[in-house]
């Protein structure tokens, strides 16, 4: 079950970049400085990544690769999510509203993926074969 959520919120996650890449691209070109623009589309960016490592997270579930290995990739997605709306969340609020205060958390963000993708790793070396 936590598998299936995975890939279907990681799914959702990637829905919701597209619109929000249409969104600056199409809504938001006008009214934003180039460098507000390419504030909000580094947001995108990292969101669509994030949310492509979530899906493969929930799939890697799915297999049989060792309690402790399954472990690893659920917490591992779950650190990409809330670097999803740390990171990204606070690069849209800083471009849409102009408030520095986001700026912070932006960082936070940064810090959740790597250690998402650290522990990515870790999972990665527990994996057990040949079961």
């Amino acid at each position: 079950m936590r598998a299936n959520n995975l890939i279907a919120f990681g799914g959702v996650l990637a829905g919701i970049g597209v619109a929000l890449g249409a969104f600056a691209s199409h809504g938001l070109k006008k009214m934003l400085s180039p460098y507000l623009l390419d504030v909000f589309s580094i947001g995108v960016q990292y969101q669509f990544i994030h949310a492509t490592a979530i899906i493969i997270c929930g799939l890697l579930l799915l297999m049989n690769l060792g309690a402790k290995a399954q472990k690893y990739f659920f917490i591992a997605a779950i650190c990409f999510i809330i670097g999803i709306f740390c990171f990204s969340g606070s690069l849209y609020a800083l471009a849409l509203t102009g408030v520095k205060w986001f700026g912070p958390i932006t960082p936070l963000g940064g810090i959740t993926f790597m250690f998402g993708w650290a522990l990515f790793v870790f999972a990665a070396l527990q994996i057990k074969r040949g079961k």
